[in-house]
């Protein structure tokens, strides 16, 4: 079964598309920042990562940069609230080999299409 990381700082979001994932047979871990998250990277071995990039503490982008240094192909999808040519954050996001980039408030279709891309 594929696993699927998810990992954001908002509960609503993070069980939502938890739930969503779950109903097809998706196996989800969630975490709830940045620390949680490396750990759970560390001993679950997740296919695919949903990465918010804004949180509390540890933002997505250290996330990212930290799993980039021990594994450099595993497919990560940044999550955001801004529109990404406005932001510096995508540039460093797509330097570091982000498969793709989903804004907020997540679109159900958009998201499956880019996880099942991956997992199925």
């Amino acid at each position: 079964m594929s696993k699927l990381l998810i990992v954001d700082d908002e509960l609503d979001v993070r069980e939502f598309a938890a739930n969503f994932f779950r109903k097809r047979k998706i196996e989800v871990i969630t975490a709830s920042n940045g620390q949680e998250a490396l750990a759970l990277f560390e001993n679950k071995k997740p296919d695919l990562i949903l990465l918010d990039i804004k949180m509390e503490g540890m933002d997505g982008i250290e996330v990212l940069r930290y799993i980039r240094e021990k594994d450099k192909i595993i497919p990560i999808v940044m999550v955001t609230g801004k529109e990404p040519q406005e932001d510096e954050a995508l540039k460093r996001c797509k330097e570091l080999g982000v498969l793709d980039y989903i804004h907020k408030p997540l679109e159900l279709d958009e998201l499956e299409r880019v996880v099942l891309s991956v997992l199925h």
